[in-house]
């Protein structure tokens, strides 16, 4: 008797203790990322681009926001923060607390649906497969539900804004560095079909140093367009990195149609024959009431950009 119980007894008792681990540990282990992208035009100066991304504030997360304020002390040229930044209708003042030294450095920002939308409770289990549904094209849900709560997300682009950082949600805009002239274009969310890439087409701009193209979610037809027109760098987020990894394997799903060998950090989009580099954050949060992590730490990202190799 005892051995008929002991295998299904020792399965729970690991399920048990990883949940503990994702949810207690490894969702507050804050990490940085390095990475060195060669994108720029041949003489120009390195720039340092951190990459902030899915922050899905909450209410108390005092680990995190203390992590988000020291990041400041990297002094980066620029800051991208490619949405999700709330999980929490009442997280503005402690996003913008926690943001507050990083809006000191010029900065761009484009939205989420959860910066839109307020998250609601969901079996756990559907929601994973509902990403993995859309990571295979099929019937994944890709606008919010009905009766959905709205976030304040007006007062939370008021501050950027405020701030001097650039929104790009279907616009572009302009970043000036100490002689450097960046031309930035971004899109709305195409996750909830926000997105309007023909408002912004038209590639970029020639009279700017370098251009840069800005999406939250790395929807193909987003990183399509972007690199058909001759983008040579786009930063995304929304993958969480696939959140739940199997150790030495990787993600299982994107929560897009992007393949979960690009789930995250910086890597290539061919189409037409042009090429991108794409770089995507794994984030920094978790929707509310999904808080686990696996294999996959929070992060942020500093990149160094440099002269282009070819």
């Amino acid at each position: 008797m005892r051995a008929r119980y002991a295998v299904p007894l020792g399965i729970t008792a690991v399920g048990a203790a990883g949940l503990a681990y994702s949810a207690g540990f490894e969702v507050r282990s804050f990490r940085l990322r390095r990475v060195t992208a060669p994108v720029l035009p041949r003489g120009m100066r390195p720039l340092r681009v951190l990459h902030v991304s899915d922050i899905h504030m909450v209410g108390g997360q005092r680990k995190k926001q203390r992590w988000l304020r020291e990041l400041a002390g990297l002094r980066p040229d620029f800051v991208v923060n490619t949405g999700d930044n709330l999980s929490d209708p009442e997280g503005v003042p402690e996003l913008l607390d926690a943001l507050g030294p990083l809006m000191e450095f010029p900065g761009t920002y484009v939205f989420g649906s959860n910066d839109y939308y307020a998250p609601r409770l969901r079996n756990p289990a559907r929601y994973l497969l509902e990403k993995a549904r859309r990571q295979h094209g099929l019937n994944g849900k890709d606008d919010p539900a009905m009766g959905v709560d709205r976030n304040p997300w007006e007062s939370m682009r008021d501050a950027f804004d405020a701030a001097g950082w650039v929104g790009l949600s279907n616009s572009r805009g302009r970043l000036k560095l100490d002689g450097v002239e960046l031309a930035l274009t971004g899109l709305d969310d195409p996750h909830i079909k926000r997105d309007r890439y023909e408002e912004v087409a038209g590639g970029p701009e020639p009279d700017a140093d370098f251009s840069l193209a800005v999406v939250h979610a790395p929807y193909l037809r987003a990183l399509d367009a972007f690199t058909a027109d001759g983008y040579p760098l786009i930063l995304a987020g929304h993958t969480h990195g696939g959140q739940l990894c199997v150790p030495f394997y990787g993600a299982l799903v994107t929560n897009c149609d992007l393949d979960t060998a690009r789930v995250k950090g910086l890597s290539t989009h061919r189409t037409a024959g042009r090429r991108a580099h794409l770089h995507v954050s794994a984030g920094c949060g978790t929707n509310r009431y999904t808080p686990f992590r696996f294999a996959c730490p929070p992060e942020a990202t500093l990149l160094t950009l440099t002269e282009r190799e070819d």
